[in-house]
């Protein structure tokens, strides 16, 4: 029996309305637990303007951190799913550090049939996570950075040179890309022994692919929102949204370890580690090493590094541009530092400067790359000093973002100012105050790598070029909503003359 149009459109109406009443039936969950939040809608819960593109998620979450200044937990939904912000200090630390046990999952769901390379430490539940982890935290060692040192300083000759090209044209630079370039080679070369070429060769492939990971393209947006908010529906046509990056950089790191397997090549690196683990499976008993959980830890540990260090160090030449006694006082740092050691940039020196530590902490505290943490309860939790239980896999966020800005932590939080990070000044703060890198057995395992590289790619531009505002400088800070690394409208560009 076929249906009239009048029926079609009762069928209809009964769907919505069954649709309108599940979502909205859901909404009093906070209320019940008397925690403040803001007021949800049907469909979309607090996150409407976020499906819809017209916000980062980094500035809504901000919103109801100041709305709900004097709340320790802020009750928020994403879709009908409740979900918790966590605000207070001591009960951020509890969560990332004390009470590790309880959230030691990130809660992000791994799709390994549509996406290859999910398989990463940043993706993977605790059970898998905790042995990749502590197999993978040798390389990371200040004894071994140290060691390869050497690689992150040639590449820093590399790009100083190709700044000079850059500066002699008198054209506004971006920033992003240009670091982007210095970022690529250098974590190529110290992580798998591979010359990316991004420096040399405009059109090098290695660039163009690791650009696509991260541009707030329409189809990362899509996928984005797909995995957060719809993800059956991605485990459907999520195969058909993977990018071109995956199966170059999948056939690079396989015929990079065959290559040293064949020719008995070894460097101590990245990729070496990976190759013992595959190797030698005994290692790690709960879960079978496959290739495709290997080469995830390479993909992250690349796509990752050279885009959330290229992004800090594009912001930190950007604030340098801006104030210039800043940047005078770091170039002087950094010639009195190169002259101790007859021009050479050595570990050492690099570790000897304070300042552009600072520079480098002020950076990240203004313009951190990941804006928020997420942590998935394992059990039910009750927080300290709180009538506020939560159950079994619900999801709370640390707003990384809204933290650094505040007012009451950091005074001016829009001025940028290093002597934040003068020694007195971070003893006097609460440790959960800078979250750039997480805390706790979750925090990021490259932090170490990131900081030296970043500060490397840094002095190779001011010690001998000057960075200027141009007509193209970034007057308003604005980021965009499709940027999954949190980065501003219009780009960071800037002017370089030599010194």
């Amino acid at each position: 029996m076929e249906l009239g149009i009048f029926e079609l459109l009762i069928s209809i109406g009964i769907i919505f309305l069954g649709l309108y009443y599940y979502t909205y039936s859901k909404f009093d969950y906070w209320i019940k637990r008397k925690i403040e939040g803001p007021k949800p809608i049907p469909f979309f819960g607090n996150f409407k303007d976020v499906i819809l593109g017209k916000k980062h998620d980094a500035m809504l979450i901000q919103e109801f951190y100041e709305q709900f200044k004097n709340e320790p937990l802020v009750g928020i939904y994403s879709l009908s799913s409740p979900k918790l912000i966590v605000k207070d200090l001591d009960l951020i630390k509890d969560v990332l550090i004390k009470d590790f046990n309880v959230f030691a999952d990130r809660g992000i769901k791994i799709h390994e049939k549509v996406e290859p390379f999910s398989l990463h430490i940043f993706n993977l539940e605790y059970k898998r996570w905790k042995p990749v982890r502590a197999k993978l935290t040798p390389i990371f060692t200040s004894g071994k950075l140290r060691d390869m040192f050497y690689l992150i300083a040639d590449c820093g000759t590399h790009f100083q040179n190709y700044v000079e090209r850059l500066a002699e044209k008198s054209d506004a630079v971006d920033c992003r890309e240009l670091t982007a370039k210095f970022t690529t080679d250098s974590i190529g070369v110290c992580a798998f022994g591979l010359n990316m070429n991004s420096i040399a060769e405009e059109d090098s492939e290695f660039r163009k692919f690791g650009r696509s990971l991260f541009e707030p393209s329409f189809r990362n947006k899509a996928k984005r929102l797909l995995r957060q908010f719809a993800p059956a529906i991605y485990d459907v046509i999520g195969r058909y949204m993977q990018p071109a990056a995956d199966k170059f950089f999948e056939k690079c790191v396989k015929e990079t370890m065959t290559f040293r397997k064949d020719n008995n090549v070894r460097r101590n690196d990245f990729l070496d580690l990976l190759i013992d683990l595959k190797n030698n499976p005994e290692k790690i008993q709960t879960f079978e090493l496959t290739d495709q959980l290997l080469i995830s830890q390479a993909f992250v540990f690349f796509a990752a590094g050279f885009e959330t260090s290229s992004t800090t160090m594009a912001n930190a030449l950007h604030e340098l541009a801006l104030n210039q006694d800043i940047q005078d006082k770091l170039r002087k740092e950094i010639n009195e530092e190169l002259e101790k050691c007859n021009g050479k940039l050595t570990y050492d020196s690099v570790k000897n400067m304070r300042y552009l530590d600072q520079i480098i902490k002020e950076t990240l505290r203004k313009y951190p790359p990941v804006t928020m943490l997420v942590r998935k309860t394992l059990t039910s939790y009750t927080f300290n000093d709180t009538k506020c239980t939560i159950p079994k896999n619900m999801s709370v966020f640390i707003p990384i973002w809204s933290i650094h800005r505040d007012p009451e932590i950091y005074r001016n939080p829009e001025v940028y100012d290093p002597e934040r990070f003068s020694e007195e000044n971070e003893k006097s703060r609460h440790p959960m105050t800078f979250l750039p890198f997480g805390d706790g057995p979750h925090n990021c395992i490259g932090s170490r790598f990131a900081n030296y590289q970043s500060k490397v790619g840094i002095i190779s531009v001011i010690q001998k070029y000057k960075v200027e505002i141009c007509d193209k400088t970034c007057k308003d800070y604005r980021l965009i909503p499709q940027a999954i690394i949190a980065m501003p409208k219009g780009g960071l560009h800037v002017k370089l003359t030599k010194v």
